[in-house]
């Protein structure tokens, strides 16, 4: 009988392939009654999320994302796994993104109200990625025992398609969970979408463990083995790594601490600049190279903060000062980086080029305002985007690659056709709330640094604001909702890493080609 789903309730409906003196039990069964897989797939999407900061418990991520590739491959058709894969992914990208209702809440009375629209439309809205990698999945694969490889294929390749589409948000990917490991340096030779894939695949053994029959313990080696062969392996890098160099220059990180709902009231804004130039001006055992401020830390457009230009460059004295503000000429308004020169003036500058959709700007403005979406088009912002990514020159310290906070979550923003000696980030992450929002941007900050083999600086308004080696590991960071100044070391460079070299290229061909080898059909004897 089918149920609402068009799904059979045979539960264990068990078809078998003719092999001579033998029958197998193919992977295709469906393993669950179609309600229950309804139920259970948002919280095994919400088990898998566990492995990303601030708890990052990866074998339990990894217990989630096993149990969604053998609900997905169960599945009896490729719309009944759609479903499990989308109700999985809503789960997962609930739980991830669940502070992306904080800025919406800094404003109440004017914003409050999307606050539950946000994070529901976001989270259904990426898990279809989810879902038509699962229907993909299943309906590739011309053999029921490849299935669980299809589905893990298919849903790295929807995880690359999520981190683009549509300007992209490759925010919570699987490869995240492993930050903390020593697995982590495969960033540096696969990047974030080759380290989901590898995720995915190796788990993907656990998917078939419930009908593996005898053979259990067999497939539970195979997935442990080689995850135990990918951490030794990075451990090895890590090992390989040269030694902190005492000779390197000292840098000052700016935290004013500014709650994003006092930030910019007239009466408080004169208070946290004050905090940042005391910070700035505090004397040091070693003498500071550079002093970041963070995100806007101006209090007006650089124009018209010759004053505070001023202010700052006397309290840094010989040391470089980068801050960040906006900005506005004749062409619009931009969320900018600037380096401040010894007579006050902005020496250099850097627009940010990748603008958040619904924060900075509202991707078809025109359109949302012609079906009555008004309101939200006006609290959209109006910010406009920049030429591109831009090398910044910090003397001593060599050239710099500038990233404005959501800049930092996309791979491809660390890369340029003239390699830097360090990456800058600065952030205002007051927006994301105080759990898991800033610790998850954190998380894929320490990403670029490892993919890239280059040290990270990154000035925050609230923290994390952090110095990070080439390795992903925080030297030194001044935690969240703390107030004052961080003074660290700058680690040294890496030679550049395979993954700096050869980019998404050969994740995406390789994907292709297993799904391309899963989807021929397997020669009778």
């Amino acid at each position: 009988m089918a149920d609402r789903f068009g799904v059979t309730h045979a539960r264990a409906s068990l078809v078998t392939q003719s092999v001579p003196g033998r029958a197998i039990h193919p992977l295709s069964v469906d393993v669950i009654s179609a309600r229950r897989a309804a139920i259970l797939a948002p919280f095994i999407g919400a088990l898998a999320a566990v492995g990303q900061a601030p708890l990052g418990w990866e074998k339990l991520s990894l217990v989630g994302f096993a149990l969604l590739i053998w609900l997905v491959a169960g599945a009896p058709r490729a719309r009944v796994a759609f479903l499990r894969g989308w109700l999985a992914g809503i789960g997962y990208f609930g739980a991830t993104l669940f502070w992306i209702v904080e800025p919406f809440l800094v404003d109440v009375a004017r914003t409050g109200w999307m606050a539950p629209f946000a994070l529901l439309f976001t989270a259904t809205g990426f898990a279809l990625f989810w879902g038509a990698g699962s229907a993909v999945g299943l309906r590739i694969a011309r053999t029921p025992a490849r299935r669980a490889v299809s589905v893990a294929l298919a849903l790295s390749l929807a995880e690359v398609l999520r981190g683009h589409i549509l300007t992209g948000f490759p925010w919570a990917l699987p490869a995240y969970i492993w930050i903390d490991r020593p697995l982590g340096q495969w960033l540096a030779w696969v990047g974030p979408y080759g380290l989901t894939t590898l995720t995915l695949l190796a788990v993907a053994g656990l998917g078939t463990a419930p009908l593996a029959g005898r053979g259990k313990i067999f497939v539970v080696l195979t997935v442990a083995l080689p995850i135990l062969a990918l951490e030794l392996s990075g451990l090895t890098r890590l090992r390989a790594l040269p030694l902190e160099q005492p000779d390197r220059p000292i840098v000052r990180l700016i935290q004013p601490n500014a709650p994003q709902h006092q930030k910019w009231d007239p009466a408080m804004i004169p208070v946290f600049f004050e905090r940042a130039e005391a910070a700035t001006a505090a004397p040091a055992e070693t003498p500071p190279a550079l002093v970041v401020w963070p995100e806007t830390a101006l209090p007006t457009f650089l124009d018209l903060a010759e004053n505070a230009r001023t202010r700052i460059r006397a309290a840094a004295g010989d040391a470089e000062v980068v801050v960040g503000t906006l900005r506005r000429d004749a062409t619009g308004i931009f969320n900018s980086l600037a380096v401040i020169g010894p007579d006050g003036a902005a020496s250099q500058i850097y627009d940010k080029h990748h603008l958040v959709p619904f924060g900075e700007f509202i991707p078809l403005e025109a359109l949302a305002r012609h079906i009555g979406l008004g309101a939200l088009a006006a609290q959209g912002g109006a910010l406009s985007a920049g030429p591109g990514p831009k090398l910044i020159d910090l003397g001593p310290l060599g050239t710099a690659l500038p990233l404005i906070c959501y800049e930092a979550i996309f791979p491809a923003n660390a890369r340029t056709g003239q390699r830097p000696d360090l990456l800058l980030q600065i952030t205002n992450d007051a927006w994301f709330g105080e759990y898991a929002g800033p610790f998850q941007h954190l998380a894929q900050a320490r990403a670029r640094a490892i993919e890239q083999g280059l040290p990270l600086i990154r000035a925050a308004n609230t923290g994390v604001s952090a110095v990070v080696a080439p390795s992903g590991d925080v030297v030194a960071s001044l935690g969240l909702g703390q107030q004052g100044h961080l003074d660290a070391r700058l680690p040294a460079p890496l030679a550049p890493t395979l993954y700096s070299r050869f980019n998404d290229w050969p994740t995406i061909i390789l994907i292709l080609l297993g799904l391309l080898f899963v989807a021929i059909p397997k020669r009778k004897s």
